[in-house]
């Protein structure tokens, strides 16, 4: 490794943002067709990918999205409406131009030839009539224009590469142009810095092209680069008129101004309204503002890939691990300093842990927007009206977690489309309005994230689930279970109350395979219903898979770990209440009757029992069960390790941790433990 990038890797890793950021103003321009800045972003991307992609040798990519390109040309010169017919094609068209960048040599020509014919035809029919109005004519077609433009480069723009020269030069060959430079904010020399651009740029251009063309030079700096295009009135000769005209001075003072205007501070100091030491202090704070500002303005951020994060994750585990051998090492030892840099090296190592899961931290946004493709394409093939809408986008989850939570809310989106929302006309004659709607929704709940998918359709048919579920012998008929019991065995592997397989549904897979991937997340999932309104599906995630706090206990000789969100509080459990409660298994928590496991009878533990057992109370969102554990060990920060394929069947552990002396403790699975417990209860009502 030489350590130098390869710059086709480059483009292609800034090419899958380019396409996500197209992708996304798409959508939105579909729903929005007259937002210009939409516009003006979907075509800067295309520009960008056919000049980049150019650049680093994907020409084949760059010559398909030219004619793409083209086309939304012609939609921001007004000559080219933009309907959904056109989105539809320029969606498919993406999908081309990431297959031509990800794998020139296996993308389907077949497909391009086809989509470059769909371009085509959303464009030929304007080439005769509009082009040569917009390209031999300003405002009025076959004249010429004159127009005013004033620009300054970022301060950094050097340092980026920008060139002033070449987009003058850009200009220049569009028509006859006058160049004046400002350099009025041009430093004295012993402080001029030789890598910031202190020049603005005024240039009168006359010229047959549009102003479109006059944008475009810009297109690459325009987000970092004060801009401005005004067309000049022909009429205006006398140099009053002219500043009038540039904003630069009112009418009024145009007989009355100086030759030399003496800045505004000095002013104010000879008319006696402040004075000289008051004048220095304002410049002393203008000029830290300044610098402040500057710093903000150079701040950088660098791109870093994935599997690095993933690798300096791995290393802050290890880190914690051995911290945690470190710790138990010196718990005998009477040296005070040995435990002062102990000390020392856990705040630390806390401090880079957390740091470390900061990093990888990413707003749920990202995910969200990747479905309104998804929720389009299929209402569509439905022949449904479905709005997508989104809401706590900004909340972050672990990057882990965002890439495997995809699968998941593909399967319950696709439900929700296919089952839950109705037909246009089904909904009218049910009161409803003919569009249905798909709710995405993320929140923070304590140290958890709550993910909630919320339809407004038909809701689930609880009569429907319960006979199929008791043809299948998943219960018995007449049982009494609950309705969020009952929604639960849609979740079953081969549960399906479809009436016939479709393209999307009904052969009994889906949500089963939701289950088995939240499970593997440590999360949990509520499902509730009304009919006639709709289903709300949450799901209960932990913010990260790799480190979290725990509390160590013991049962008989076993060391276990309970995720320490999941505890509210321990109790001490006497053996005569002990006693007292056998065949009950509840405690009265201030009233409240909370049922607990006796994880020693559970895991079938013959060592002598403790002479004061403790009882740890764990909830899950408004569900709360206690478990009676022999020794409350104390908190241990816990490093997550995955259990293998031959304990995959194994339910009451989400994961084992290694201890500081070296040994194994298995990681207690809140989610199952608390509807294992929570059973008792339901027993208690049934009875």
């Amino acid at each position: 490794m030489n350590g130098r990038s390869d710059p086709a890797q480059t483009f292609r890793d800034e090419s899958v943002e380019l396409l996500a950021e197209l992708e996304t103003t798409l959508l939105s321009l579909e729903e929005r067709p007259d937002d210009r800045d939409l516009l003006d972003a979907a075509f800067r991307a295309l520009h960008t990918l056919k000049g980049s992609g150019a650049m680093f040798g994907f020409e084949a990519a760059a010559a398909f999205t030219h004619h793409l390109e083209n086309a939304f040309d012609q939609v921001r010169k007004g000559q080219l409406a933009l309907n959904s017919s056109l989105i539809g094609v320029a969606l498919a068209s993406k999908d081309h131009i990431r297959a031509l960048i990800e794998s020139p040599e296996s993308a389907d020509k077949t497909e391009g030839e086809r989509l470059l014919g769909l371009v085509a035809q959303q464009i030929g029919t304007v080439e005769t009539a509009s082009v040569s109005k917009d390209v031999k004519g300003g405002p009025e077609a076959g004249g010429e224009v004159t127009w005013r433009i004033r620009f300054r480069l970022a301060a950094d723009a050097l340092e980026r590469g920008t060139k002033s020269s070449l987009l003058l030069d850009e200009l220049r060959s569009l028509g006859t142009a006058t160049v004046v430079a400002l350099t009025e904010a041009l430093p004295p020399i012993e402080e001029m810095d030789p890598f910031r651009c202190y020049v603005a740029w005024d240039v009168i251009l006359t010229t047959s092209q549009p102003r479109t063309v006059i944008e475009d030079v810009f297109i690459f700096v325009l987000d970092d680069t004060d801009l401005t295009i005004e067309p000049v009135d022909p009429q205006s000769e006398r140099i009053g008129e002219i500043l009038v005209a540039r904003g630069e001075i009112d009418g009024e003072q145009v007989n009355a101004v100086a030759a030399e205007q003496p800045k505004i501070g000095q002013l104010l100091v000879k008319s006696g309204n402040i004075s000289e030491e008051r004048l220095h202090s304002a410049l002393a704070e203008q000029k830290h503002i300044r610098a402040e500002s500057e710093q903000a303005k150079t701040a950088n951020s660098i791109r870093v890939p994935a599997e690095r994060l993933d690798d300096l994750m791995d290393q802050v585990g290890e880190l914690v691990i051995a911290h945690a051998r470190l710790k138990q090492l010196v718990s005998a030892s009477q040296d005070l300093q040995i435990k002062s840099v102990t000390e020392e090296i856990e705040r630390l190592s806390n401090s880079l842990r957390d740091t470390t899961m900061g990093i990888r931290m990413v707003p749920i946004g990202s995910l969200f927007s990747r479905f309104r493709r998804l929720v389009r394409d299929l209402s569509q093939e439905l022949g449904k009206d479905v709005a997508l809408t989104m809401s706590g986008e900004e909340t972050e989850l672990d990057k882990t977690m965002i890439e495997r939570l995809n699968d998941p809310l593909i399967h319950i989106i696709r439900n929700s489309l296919d089952h839950g929302l109705e037909q246009p006309q089904v909904r009218q004659a049910s009161g409803k309005a003919s569009q249905g709607e798909i709710h995405l929704s993320a929140r923070h709940a304590g140290t958890q994230v709550q993910i909630s998918i919320r339809d407004d359709g038909r809701g689930l048919d609880r009569d429907r689930i319960r006979a199929k579920a008791e043809q299948q012998e998943l219960i018995q008929p007449g049982a009494k279970i609950s309705d969020s019991e009952l929604f639960q065995l849609i979740l079953h592997p081969g549960f399906s109350t479809a009436a016939a397989v479709t393209n999307l549904s009904g052969r009994g897979v889906g949500m089963d395979v939701v289950k088995r991937a939240i499970d593997s997340l440590r999360g949990t999932i509520d499902i509730a219903s009304t009919p006639g309104a709709g289903t709300v599906i949450t799901l209960g995630l932990p913010l990260t898979l790799a480190i979290i706090d725990g509390l160590l206990v013991r049962v008989g000789a076993g060391r276990y770990v309970i995720p320490l969100s999941a505890v509210e509080e321990c109790v001490e459990l006497s053996q005569e209440e002990d006693q007292r409660n056998t065949g009950r298994n509840f405690l009265n928590i201030r009233g409240a009757l909370v049922p607990f496991i006796r994880l020693r009878e559970l895991f079938g533990t013959r060592d002598a029992p403790a002479p004061y057992p403790k009882v740890v109370i764990i909830s899950t969102g408004d569900r709360r069960v206690g478990l009676v554990v022999d020794q409350v060990l104390g908190d241990h920060q816990t490093v997550i390790k995955s259990l293998s394929k031959l304990h995959a069947d194994v339910e009451n552990f989400s994961g084992a941790s290694i201890l500081g002396d070296g040994t194994v403790a298995l990681i207690f699975d809140i989610g199952h433990l608390v509807a294992f417990g929570q059973s008792f209860e339901a027993q208690r009502d049934a009875s």
